[in-house]
């Protein structure tokens, strides 16, 4: 596309037109835009005089390459780019934030809460870019931006991914010299991530003291005291001290690592998600580091840097609510205490608590709050002294299923009928295998070179599946074999080869394969694995099916070779003739079922969703998304659709034809790689992250209500392949997570807030 000219105030960078000026550095300038659908957007625009090096512009589409890798849960995602430009540009989302370099010179340092937060954000945000194979090695207070809900790193115009062929040239000094760690200095070509771990721990002593840890006029000296001197900690709270003095260790071995900094964090970050203000709020200056009280909360307006705070309800105990039931922590986290938020509130005042020792209070505090729930479930029905319910108590379980080396995918299961009380799951080494919903135990498994789940799948996330009362599982021996099992036993029943076939869906009493050209269609008996009819597509087509959907079950998604547009087709399944068909603009994908209709995501021809679409005989209906969603996967169920993007936007869509507001809500969960949500019949959505955890949100009101610690096993950099949705078994007691270390685990659906 033609660009137009920059000015400072107008022009254009692609399509985007350009509006006033966010800042300006040595390499470009940043605008303001708005996207065609309304999207706020900065744009980076590079100086004119750098359009022509060769070399600039090399690593300008390498500082693309990187920003589009990690994630936008602790990023700015690129939004769109083009390094060939005449003036090259960059847009990605706006964060309505400060610099954390701008917050620190106009309000003052941060106090010890903040820097609890802002630590644990960081961490967190490394662990993300590093996983991405990134390493950021400019990380300075002014390339980190602090938005409502925890700091987002940006700028990643050095960066450089671990299998890039654009290395540093030898004796080039790249990064910002109070913010580099010594091996920058001494050998730029062996950087990895312990050089941000440092950079980290220099930007925290910068964020609590206004300096850094190496100061001095000149770049020179800096450099030298970065090699051989001890860092100037003072001014920074005690109890970050070791901590910030062990990630600026000068041999990069002797540094933790982002996991390592969160979990000694732990105990701080419990404590100051519920109560510590958003960092970008009042400055509260040097003194009040010493102590945190949650006095802090109270009031509201807008900081010296002119960005708008929604303060809490007026009152202490508005205050103490919503610190409660709003935590404003970097990534979701489930507090608790054994004493009504009135009487904690008294203590806290009386007694000006240190950081430290709150922290320890508070992880006594929940575990004593934990062993008391334990014991309340085990006296009373329902877990609750006094309450009205009788169901039994629920005691979560874990079970280790993963037999296979080497491999990230995680266990993928089934729900089996409410008088069954079973779940079949598979997983890497395990073909199948039965456990029991109640405590998780192994009723039967059968082991062998077993895929991650059936290849009934929408986005290779469903587990084995019943039909026709019988367990189908593929397996991978022979070439690839469609198994039929007794569910009782685990017994084969009949199999049949999928050579040729590899893709299989399901309905109630059939079995369709699915040719790897995508133009013929089996159909079998579920029971008996005989053919019923064979069927061959006029056009390549993606066969989709939905067991416990109403009206057709059989449907063939047709895209057009420019993907611009979509032809969707129902067959009837028990002879494959067509029922109806209709079509539809966008790349299409099923997500599901509901009054008869199918709705999928309708996909850009960049990959990104831009609505949902119900299709039906009468023909499609399109409910748009607020904005465009990278990697999105959605549910559809009572009316309401769950969208859930990759950075960890969760949004609830209203899908009645003529909703006044079909966005509800939309909760930025700060997970990155989520599964697809599952909505329960409660009024809860449960979702998957990729490092394990699962977590439940208010369907209602859009409110996180409860997260589970991480689970990736002893290889903490460990990436799932494909993460399957979590389910909630028959009669909707528990829901049952996979995880990235070989595990099932199930947690009590019914209250969340107990886990």
């Amino acid at each position: 596309m033609q660009q137009l000219p920059h000015t400072a105030g107008g022009g254009y960078a692609g399509r985007y037109p350009l509006g006033g000026t966010l800042g300006s550095g040595g390499m470009g300038v940043v605008h303001l835009a708005t996207s065609a659908s309304g999207l706020r957007l900065a744009v980076k625009v590079v100086h004119e005089q750098y359009a022509s090096d060769p070399e600039f512009r090399a690593r300008f589409r390498q500082e693309i390459a990187a920003a589009r890798r990690v994630s936008g849960a602790f990023t700015a995602p690129v939004v769109d780019a083009d390094a060939d430009a005449e003036r090259p540009w960059m847009a990605t989302l706006f964060i309505d934030g400060p610099t954390l370099s701008d917050r620190v010179r106009l309000n003052g340092p941060l106090n010890a809460g903040e820097l609890v937060r802002l630590a644990a954000g960081l961490a967190e945000g490394l662990r993300d870019i590093h996983r991405a194979g990134v390493v950021h090695r400019d990380l300075k207070p002014s390339n980190v931006l602090l938005a409502p809900d925890g700091p987002r790193v940006i700028d990643f115009g050095i960066s450089r991914p671990a299998d890039s062929d654009l290395h540093t040239e030898t004796g080039k000094l790249i990064g910002t010299p109070p913010f580099m760690a010594p091996e920058q200095f001494q050998r730029p070509r062996a950087v990895g991530p312990p050089a941000d771990v440092f950079a980290m721990a220099a930007v925290l002593v910068h964020a609590a003291t206004g300096r850094g840890p190496f100061d001095s006029d000149s770049p020179y000296i800096v450099a030298y005291h970065v090699v051989h001197d001890e860092p100037d900690l003072s001014g920074v709270p005690a109890v970050l001290v070791p901590l910030v003095r062990r990630c600026l260790a000068k041999d990069p071995a002797d540094r933790p690592t982002p996991d390592e900094v969160m979990t000694e964090l732990r105990p701080a970050i419990t404590a100051s998600t519920s109560l510590v203000p958003r960092m970008a709020g009042t400055a509260t200056g040097p003194g009040a580091a010493a102590a945190l009280s949650v006095e802090a909360n109270d009031g509201a307006g807008a900081d010296a840097a002119g960005v708008s705070r929604h303060g809490p309800p007026d009152g202490a105990a508005g205050a103490a609510r919503e610190a409660a039931t709003h935590p404003r922590a970097p990534r979701p986290a489930v507090t608790r205490g054994p004493a009504p938020v009135s009487r904690r509130r008294r203590t806290l005042r009386r007694g000006r608590v240190g950081l430290a020792g709150l922290a320890g209070l508070v992880v006594v505090a929940v575990a004593a709050a934990g062993y008391a729930g334990l014991r309340t479930a085990d006296a009373e029905p329902g877990g609750r002294a006094g309450g009205a319910s009788q169901a039994p108590a629920f005691h979560p379980w874990s079970t280790a299923l993963r037999t296979g080396a080497g491999t990230s995918r995680t266990p993928v299961c089934t729900a089996g009928a409410a008088s069954s009380g079973a779940l079949y799951c598979s997983a890497p080494g395990v073909v199948a295998a039965r456990l029991d919903a109640a405590d998780g135990h192994v009723v039967w498994s059968v082991s062998g070179p077993g895929k991650s789940g059936t290849a009934d799948t929408v986005a290779g996330d469903a587990g084995p599946v019943l039909s026709g009362g019988l367990l189908y599982v593929t397996a991978a021996a022979d070439g690839g074999r469609l198994d039929a099992l007794d569910p009782a036993t685990g017994k084969q029943r009949w199999s049949v080869p999928l050579a040729g076939f590899p893709t299989v869906r399901h309905t109630a009493d059939a079995v369709f394969l699915v040719s790897a050209d995508g133009r013929s269609v089996r159909c079998l008996d579920a029971a008996t694995g005989t053919v019923r009819w064979s069927r061959r597509l006029a056009a390549r087509a993606g066969v989709w099916t939905d067991p416990g959907g109403a009206g057709p079950a059989l449907y063939t998604v047709v895209p057009a070779p420019d993907g611009a547009s979509s032809t969707v087709s129902a067959l009837d399944p028990a002879t494959g003739s067509a029922l109806w068909s209709t079509g539809a603009d966008g790349a299409l994908t099923p997500v599901g079922t509901s009054g008869g209709a199918l709705w999928a995501l309708s996909q850009r021809p960049d990959g990104a969703a831009d609505a949902l679409v119900r299709l039906d005989a009468a023909g499609a209906r399109r409910v748009r998304l607020p904005q465009p969603v990278d990697q999105a996967q959605a549910t559809v169920a009572g009316g309401v659709a769950y969208v859930m993007s990759y950075a960890g936007a969760l949004t609830a869509l209203d899908t009645r034809e003529g909703a006044r507001r079909p966005v509800l809500w939309t909760l930025q969960t700060a997970v990155t790689q989520a599964s697809r949500p599952t909505a329960d019949a409660a009024g809860h959505v449960f979702v998957t992250a990729g490092d394990g955890r699962l977590l439940a949100v208010d369907a209602r009101h859009g409110t996180l209500l409860a997260a589970t610690p991480p689970r990736l096993g002893a290889q903490r950099s460990t990436v799932a392949a494909a993460l399957p949705p979590p389910l909630v078994t028959a009669g909707g007691a528990e829901v049952v997570a996979p995880a990235p270390d070989g595990s099932v685990f199930a947690r009590d659906a019914r209250r969340p807030s107990d886990w």
